[in-house]
């Protein structure tokens, strides 16, 4: 087993600065909201990315703020959830439809829970887009959740003017993801395609810290402990073939179990999911880095 020779502690950053990002590629912003996104994380985050990479890999993408802040030269992006996937395809692919469909929605809670209750398999593909935008910047504190029937079951939103069609943000993300395989899958599939010196970026749902912290509703599908050990032995395999991996996880006991050996930084995360105030508060995070 191949492991960095680096000992763990408080987040050391590079000697450089924020990287640029990489020639040839415009940088955006993300343009859904999402449980554990990582745009407020980006200052932590990316002075800990590797200082070359090839191609980069993000197999459970989100609101992919890493990817849009790298705007890395080559990628591929992947989720298993097909609503989220399928909004990343039409952004690429056909942005003017998309920005059309979600014109036709508005910010009103009859209207919410009647698009809500869309079967999204019977709409094109812009629609089914435009419905999962409005949804998630529409919905209480833009979490995505499914039940086990894979029904999208967050209530509406308290917001005073949201922007239900951000024109800029999707242009911007439209431009970014020009020429950029997005892949709908396991990320173990995903990945397989790594070569030596691209860089994979892994942000799966997080171990819980309690028993009421547990968001990993994403899809249908739980992500559990057998789920968390597997995704440790890919991203070892991984380093192994001389891959470039960098994961995200919760701070606990557990995950540090599983990837005791590699070098393990720790970030300030803040949370803004919680219903409290006081469940609000920052928490720390693990960055696991297999180079």
């Amino acid at each position: 087993m191949s492991v960095a020779r680096h000992a763990p502690g408080v987040m050391a950053p590079h000697a450089t600065s924020q990287p640029a990002p990489q020639p040839g590629r415009p940088s955006a912003e993300p343009f859904l909201k999402w449980a554990g996104g990582k745009a407020r994380l980006l200052p932590q985050l990316a002075p800990l990315l590797p200082r070359r990479m090839g191609r980069y890999f993000e197999p459970f993408v989100g609101g992919g703020a890493l990817f849009f802040r790298t705007a890395p030269a080559e990628a591929v992006l992947g989720d298993i959830n097909p609503d989220l996937v399928n909004v990343y395809r039409c952004v690429r692919d056909d942005l003017p439809g998309v920005i059309r469909e979600l014109r036709r929605h508005r910010f009103e809670k009859n209207h919410y829970y009647a698009v809500r209750a869309q079967d999204p398999a019977t709409l094109s593909p812009a629609q089914r887009a435009a419905r999962m935008i409005y949804l998630n910047r529409s919905c209480f504190n833009g979490l995505y959740r499914v039940n086990r029937r894979g029904q999208f079951n967050v209530p509406f939103g308290s917001y005073s003017n949201p922007d239900i069609c951000p024109v800029d943000r999707l242009t911007a993300a439209s431009a970014a993801l020009q020429g950029v395989d997005v892949a709908h899958g396991h990320y173990a599939e995903l990945v397989a395609r790594a070569r030596p010196g691209d860089f994979v970026y892994f942000d799966p749902p997080y171990v819980p810290i309690s028993r009421t912290a547990n968001f990993t509703g994403y899809t249908k599908e739980d992500f559990g402990p057998d789920d968390q050990a597997a995704l440790a032995d890919t991203f070892r395999a991984l380093v192994d073939r001389g891959v470039q991996c960098m994961l995200s996880n919760s701070d606990v006991p557990f995950v540090r179990e599983l990837y005791r050996g590699f070098r393990v930084e720790t970030v300030l995360a803040p949370r803004a999911i919680s219903r409290s105030a006081e469940g609000r508060a920052p928490v720390t995070e693990v960055v696991v880095l297999g180079y």
